[in-house]
């Protein structure tokens, strides 16, 4: 099949694609088409022939995604301790702040540390699976875990129509993937195998000891914040003003204030930013361990039309799923808050990756 690659972004698609699979770019010039085989002397036909290029590879799409997300980490962990410091010295000390933005974090980190997993499983009601009754489940799970080289997992179902995923632990000796019997009634095989190849992915980038940590970063910049404001304006300045080592100056008064209001937001928008790359990794890890890009980008359909609700839903935990339970992000939303990326674009890498052109 004759191949042409996009003149935007260089993915190959499909001689007869009328768009990018990955970044949409028509390839339409006033109705008349771009690739080789438009009649001679129409406007197409007088541009220059477009360059032919692999497919889009799983190892550089996901590498892509790791750089990026790493670099937002360091991000966040920049915004928590410039609180820390800001907060110390506008009470005079910097290492007063930071001691305290420490402890803060070392509480929060020790109980996500020893709890963490549990505490999700049963807030989504999640049993460990039957041998008997969840067989498919058991051994899709136990081909993903060769796949990706990793022991085998604790394998949980949550008992409700919804289609949904999704996978927590420390460290991959300590993994659990749970998946709703809603995703089990109505994904055939080889789409459950894109889903756990998924979770696979994610256990094995370490992506559920990033959603801890960021977590509870997130969560400790905002107690940090709140602390400050509610102590700056309810009980005032009146230590500072009898001397004997006060707030410091005004001026870092003020910036803490302005820091305090605004670090909990850039937080959450850097998380959210977190999130949305480690998806787009897991995509394409997932990708690599079923071989089968188009068995993921089906169950992404399916679980976009069908619902991916879950019981007890909630805000904290929302980005852990592979489709989050609370809003299906689209195009048309704000990229900023999404926990997720667009499934659609979501499923236009997974097709650009397998060469495929066009919604299913």
């Amino acid at each position: 099949m004759t191949t042409h690659a996009c003149p935007k972004c260089g993915t190959m698609n499909p001689a007869g694609a009328a768009y990018c699979n990955l970044c949409q770019e028509p390839f339409v010039h006033k109705g008349v088409s771009s690739f080789a085989g438009a009649s001679p002397g129409t406007e197409a036909s007088a541009r220059p022939p477009l360059r032919s290029f692999a497919m889009l590879p799983f190892n550089e799409a996901a590498a892509g995604n790791v750089r990026m997300s790493r670099l937002l980490f360091l991000l966040l962990f920049a915004a928590f301790f410039a609180l820390g410091g800001i907060i110390g010295k506008a009470y005079g000390s910097v290492g007063l702040g930071l001691a305290l933005a420490l402890i803060l974090y070392a509480i929060l980190a020790a109980t996500a540390w020893f709890s963490g997993s549990s505490i999700v499983l049963s807030l989504h009601d999640a049993r460990e699976a039957d041998p008997e009754k969840h067989r498919q489940l058991l051994n899709v799970v136990e081909e993903m875990k060769i796949a990706a080289g990793l022991p085998m997992p604790k394998v949980y179902v949550m008992e409700t129509d919804g289609m949904n995923a999704f996978a927590a632990g420390r460290k991959p000796d300590e993994a659990v993937i749970a998946v709703t019997t809603g995703l089990l009634t109505r994904l055939n095989r080889e789409e459950l195998q894109g889903v756990v190849g998924h979770e696979m992915a994610h256990v094995k980038s370490r992506d559920t000891l990033y959603n801890i940590c960021a977590a509870v970063l997130v969560g400790a910049i905002a107690l940090l914040a709140d602390m400050f404001l509610r102590d700056t304006f309810f009980r005032g300045r009146g230590r500072s003003q009898g001397g004997g080592g006060g707030r410091g100056n005004v001026a870092f008064l003020l910036l803490g204030i302005v820091f305090a209001l605004l670090a909990p937001l850039a937080a959450r928008i850097l998380q959210m930013s977190i999130s949305r790359q480690r998806e787009y990794h897991a995509d394409a890890a997932g990708a690599e361990f079923t071989r089968n890009p188009l068995g993921l980008a089906s169950a992404l359909e399916k679980i976009s039309r069908g619902g991916a609700g879950v019981p007890g839903e909630n805000r904290g935990t929302q980005h852990l799923f592979i489709v989050n339970p609370l809003q299906a992000f689209t195009a048309l939303d704000s990229a900023l808050m999404s926990t997720h990326p667009p499934t659609e674009l979501r499923i236009q890498r997974l097709r650009a990756m397998a060469g495929a052109s066009g919604p299913a």
